[in-house]
């Protein structure tokens, strides 16, 4: 039984992308997006609800988040849950879930660049949309944050 593993979100960044490049020689970018949700509850008073989700980026999409993206900065994202662990330093098994993204589209103006929609198939970036798979991560691999 095949399943479907897609998630999209639109939100703002909280901090700077990190932009690593690892030992293969691979670039990841980690970012940090905030996505709220606002209601009202029974007694009339307005409510806000903030998620904050982990999100990681390679290659090329990785570069240009790094160059493109700053704190503040509002993004449309498409990629897929992923779950990875490790050991720390102490010897304890550690899990993160994260969201590995493959389209971004960067939202809303800045000083340094106007919009722009990276990755996927429709990007339209020919230098961007095959950056290749993502690698995983396995207990050799080095934990890039």
């Amino acid at each position: 039984m095949s399943g479907v593993n897609k998630v999209i979100i639109v939100g703002r960044l909280g901090t700077d992308p990190e932009v690593k490049t690892i030992s293969s020689g691979n670039t990841v970018a980690r970012l940090s997006v905030a996505t709220s949700e606002n209601w009202t509850d029974r007694d009339g008073q307005r409510q806000e609800r903030t998620e904050w989700h982990r999100v990681v980026v390679w290659g090329k999409l990785a570069e240009l988040c790094g160059k493109y993206l700053s704190k503040g900065r509002q993004v449309y994202l498409e990629g897929r849950l992923q779950t990875r662990s490790w050991e720390d330093q102490q010897g304890q098994k550690r899990y993160t879930t994260e969201i590995v993204a493959n389209n971004l589209q960067f939202l809303g103006g800045s000083s340094q660049a106007g919009a722009g929609h990276f990755g996927g198939p429709s990007s339209g970036e020919d230098d961007v949309q095959n950056f290749g798979p993502e690698p995983s991560f396995d207990s050799s691999d080095e934990i890039p944050f």
